[in-house]
């Protein structure tokens, strides 16, 4: 009689697929496009979009709420942070949703002047765009 060799599964094939798939979702998470905090409504504009770098500034402002950098932050503690900013012709990029009210506006603008930081940029929407 013979005897027959049980096979088993290989699993180097199976191994393989998953850090691949590993491999392309972490590839894929650090070219993420900005980090929001804030989900806004922009306004459109025929400008091209800016693209924002890690030295800048970046501020995000809805009607109830202000971010910077990516994190919820309140209007004393936005001052704080535009304090301490030394280099003052570093750029600012502003993000602000199209249903906040001028006021509101105009007190982030007020914040940027007192502190000297006058290389401004406005986001907006390229008209068609729509918003994430």
């Amino acid at each position: 009689m013979k005897r027959r060799e049980h096979l088993g599964i290989d699993l180097t094939p199976v191994i393989d697929v998953v850090f691949i798939l590993l491999i392309f979702f972490i590839v894929t998470s650090v070219f993420k496009k900005e980090q929001l905090a804030l989900m806004l409504d922009l306004p459109e504009a025929n400008a091209k979009e800016t693209q924002i770098k890690e030295d800048q500034v970046f501020i995000e402002l809805s009607s109830e709420k202000i971010a910077i950098r990516g994190v919820e932050v309140n209007l004393i503690s936005l001052e704080e942070s535009l304090k301490v900013i030394k280099d003052k012709k570093k750029a600012v990029i502003v993000r602000i949703d199209k249903n906040v009210t001028y006021d509101r506006v105009v007190t982030i603008l007020d914040l940027l002047q007192k502190y000297s930081l006058n290389n401004l940029a406005l986001i907006t929407n390229e008209k068609g765009e729509k918003s994430e």
